[in-house]
């Protein structure tokens, strides 16, 4: 089933699109199936169960983290991460430049924009977006690289709502790209509503549930 999921999200997306497959709670066997399938992009939102499948699995998987990071447990997976989603301070960014320099390597960040209405979401505002981006401080950090935006929206089946709050991270991320040309990702999307997403401009979708199925397991 996992296989066949796996077919079907891949053949509707444009190809400019980057699937990262959420394998958070998923067993590895699952993720062994998927990797069998073709996919190479897997997201985890657990530090110390994402070292555990890196450490079990092949290793030109490209491991993304998606959930909210905190900055203590940043020094378990620098040695490996590829890309980190959700950022949402500098002192976040300062310690996983200080961790990946250990590593003599470079880590991809996405810095997380609030765009949902619901008080629960992490992220920064469009302008604390900018203020990260146009520090003296970002200047220093040479062992990261800032490589787009990362949005989730509202919790919601109202339509016209995602469409509003997709709409308006990739205005702001459009309009960040005529200074920053090396932004060059937006993720934003989910199994939910990762075909309006696209539809919105988004060019990473993070989709679990329907690759993976709903229910959850102990990996």
């Amino acid at each position: 089933m996992i296989t066949k999921n796996l077919h079907h999200i891949k053949s509707s997306l444009p190809e400019h699109v980057t699937l990262v497959a959420v394998s958070k709670t998923k067993p590895i066997a699952d993720i062994q199936e998927a990797y069998d399938a073709g996919q190479r992009v897997f997201g985890e939102n657990k530090i110390q169960e994402m070292v555990t499948k890196y450490e079990a699995l092949p290793k030109d998987i490209e491991w993304h983290m998606i959930g909210h990071l905190q900055k203590n447990k940043v020094k378990y997976m620098a040695h490996f991460v590829n890309l980190i989603h959700g950022v949402d301070s500098l002192k976040t960014l300062e310690e996983i430049n200080k961790q990946a320099a250990k590593h003599n390597r470079t880590i991809n960040c996405l810095l997380q924009a609030k765009i949902a209405k619901e008080d629960s979401k992490f992220g920064l505002s469009f302008n604390e977006i900018e203020a990260i981006l146009s520090s003296e401080e970002i200047t220093k950090l040479n062992n990261i690289n800032i490589s787009g935006l990362m949005g989730m929206a509202t919790f919601t089946e109202d339509e016209n709502q995602l469409s509003e709050e997709f709409s308006s991270l990739y205005n702001f991320y459009s309009k960040l790209k005529e200074t920053y040309p090396t932004l060059t990702t937006l993720s934003m999307g989910m199994s939910g509503d990762y075909e309006l997403a696209i539809e919105k401009g988004s060019n990473m979708v993070r989709i679990g549930s329907s690759i993976f199925g709903v229910r959850n397991y102990i990996a």
